[in-house]
């Protein structure tokens, strides 16, 4: 193996498979969340749809894993106690998000507002992927924090929480935000798997 290879270690590009992983599963669980806010509405076709992309997405994560294995596993001891406080603090902030979310829910139901939760859940996940940029160095991690955010904002503002079409209801705040969450998080595990790709590109052959 050449030493340019050596230069990208295994657990770079598995790292990158991870992150698709995760955006591949809560992208599937929003556009879910999206297809019962249409309450009886194309279920059929847009879960067969959902769970296809998520898949797609899986497979993807998973031909970087298989990737990885071709090249070095040979860590200095600086990256990994770097390793081991970068997992500490995912950890804590991605407990954090958890009971920010149950403390949500809790709320929002004792207090009759059910319909919020959608979108106070998606202020949550936007807010928490600002530290993850930080801790894993992913400026697109800000980007995907900001637009979850902006799409909750914009929701609450100027979107009527349930719509009524003919004789069918609508709950438009899960609707919209399910969906376009679920965009987000996918166009974002995508740009995660071409950034792996990139990382193999540049392994000599």
């Amino acid at each position: 193996m050449t030493q340019t290879s050596k230069t990208i270690p295994g657990a770079a590009v598995r790292g990158t498979a991870s992150g698709v992983f995760f955006m591949a599963f809560f992208g599937t669980l929003w556009a879910y969340t999206g297809i019962m806010g249409l309450q009886g509405w194309g279920v059929t076709l847009l879960l067969v749809t959902a769970v296809a992309i998520g898949i797609a997405l899986f497979i993807g994560g998973i031909s970087l894993i298989r990737a990885s294995r071709e090249l070095t596993n040979q860590v200095s001891k600086t990256d990994l106690r770097r390793g081991k406080r970068t997992r500490f603090w995912f950890n804590i902030i991605f407990a954090a998000e958890g009971l920010a979310i149950a403390i949500t829910i809790a709320v929002s139901n004792a207090t009759g507002h059910s319909e919020l939760i959608p979108v106070v859940i998606a202020i949550i996940v936007g807010v928490h992927f600002l530290p993850l940029a930080l801790l894993f160095q992913v400026r697109l991690y800000y980007f995907t924090g900001a637009l979850l955010c902006l799409l909750a904002i914009i929701t609450l503002l100027f979107v009527p929480a349930k719509v009524t079409l003919g004789e069918h209801q609508i709950n438009a705040f899960m609707s919209l935000v399910g969906f376009c969450s679920a965009l987000i998080l996918w166009g974002t595990g995508l740009a995660i798997w071409l950034m792996g790709r990139r990382l193999l590109s540049i392994v000599p052959k």
